[in-house]
């Protein structure tokens, strides 16, 4: 195998998954082989939140993690559950809040729940200054109001797996949000639109995430009842680069030093 010269960060790996509880430490080599030198392990409830910390506690060297929860979950949103969480974004290895935001496409929870839900966790992210790890889906409108009377005070927040409009990605972007791109990009039969907005995301405002095991590549000829894995990362991102302007290289370093510097990683 030839050495592999570019680093890529996931930012966003489920890797609580039940599919990865056997083989964590293959598919964890398998990606850094491939470059895949970071990961953000996200964390979508309480259970995952601990479960993700513990995952970044047994791979430090390529892991960190995430703890919130995520809009799917938000009825299990309590004032109880939810200083466990703070609790846990004490440890120095969770570096982020979320995920969080609003899912009005399946509606797992209420509105209602997401809202109060999605509104505690910005006013953590305030208050202990941790960047904010987003989702939004079929929520646009909801959550730019939501979150506009908070903005000023924000620390750095990622839209991740960005699916949207160009309307939306151009408002996220005026109000200061970095894009999480994942396979969607990758797939012809709902991502074709994302191919004319890869670039109009400012370099310094664009990060990749393989979302795994969800969002698995389509055009890589794998069979899809397959699970996506941080290894393909690389390809998502070379799929990114192939619609910007600037060079592969500068494309890879700048996404990867924009996520280092998102979850306040030294080199």
């Amino acid at each position: 195998m030839p050495l592999i010269q570019e680093q890529f960060f996931d930012i966003g790996a489920n890797l609580t998954h039940k599919s990865f509880k056997e083989d964590l430490d293959l598919v964890l080599a398998e990606a850094n082989k491939l470059g895949v030198r970071r990961l953000s392990v996200t964390g979508s409830s309480l259970k995952e939140s601990i479960e993700a910390f513990e995952i970044s506690r047994r791979y430090p060297e390529s892991c960190i993690s995430t703890a919130g929860i995520h809009p799917h979950n938000s009825k299990e949103y309590s004032p109880e559950s939810f200083s466990e969480i703070k609790d846990l974004l004490k440890n120095d290895l969770v570096k982020s809040i979320g995920e969080t935001g609003l899912d009005f496409n399946r509606n797992f929870s209420s509105p209602e729940d997401q809202q109060k839900s999605f509104e505690a966790h910005l006013e953590l992210s305030i208050e202990i200054s941790k960047p904010l790890f987003l989702h939004e889906r079929d929520a646009h409108e909801k959550f730019v109001e939501i979150t506009s009377p908070y903005l000023k005070d924000l620390p750095k927040s990622v839209v991740h797996c960005f699916t949207g409009t160009e309307d939306a990605l151009l408002k996220y972007l005026d109000m200061g949000f970095y894009i999480g791109i994942t396979g969607w990009l990758c797939d012809e039969r709902r991502g074709k639109h994302l191919e004319k907005l890869i670039s109009l995301i400012p370099l310094e405002k664009l990060m990749i995430e393989t979302d795994a095991p969800y969002l698995l590549p389509r055009d890589m000829g794998i069979d899809n009842s397959s699970r996506n894995e941080p290894k393909y990362l690389s390809h998502i991102a070379k799929k990114v680069a192939e619609f910007r302007k600037e060079s592969e290289e500068l494309v890879f370093t700048a996404i990867y030093m924009n996520s280092l510097d998102f979850f306040d990683i030294s080199i």
